[in-house]
């Protein structure tokens, strides 16, 4: 059963900063793109930043120059770095890991994790 964790959330004030961890197993890790969603209360899950199995990022208007999306392949594990926060990246973020092969898509999510940024 695939699983992806999410760890590293909590409670940090405004201007501050946070590292998200998200570990898979059971996947071929390399070869999925994977992503950070958030979803704040009462609003629709928005794509955060993506990392392509190649390496390329791309990052929410609302987020750039303040995140950071990185992979380790050989960790099986993405990141995301978070700087200057501010309140309204409140939500819960959620790891995702894709992968379309064939006619197939793999498509699997982690249990999310609580960012509460507040003084």
């Amino acid at each position: 059963q695939v699983q992806l964790v999410e760890s590293g959330g909590g409670l940090v004030q405004p201007g501050g900063s946070l590292r998200l961890s998200c570990a898979a197993s059971r996947i071929t890790f390399s070869i999925y793109d994977m992503a950070w969603y958030r979803q704040a209360p009462g609003k629709q899950r928005e794509l955060v930043a993506n990392i392509i199995s190649s390496g390329g990022t791309n990052y929410a208007d609302s987020v750039k120059g303040r995140f950071t999306i990185a992979r380790d392949n050989a960790k099986n594990t993405v990141y995301l770095e978070m700087k200057a926060l501010k309140h309204e990246d409140t939500a819960v973020y959620y790891c995702n890991a894709v992968s379309i092969r064939f006619v197939e898509k793999y498509d699997y999510w982690g249990q999310g994790t609580q960012v509460t940024v507040s003084s």
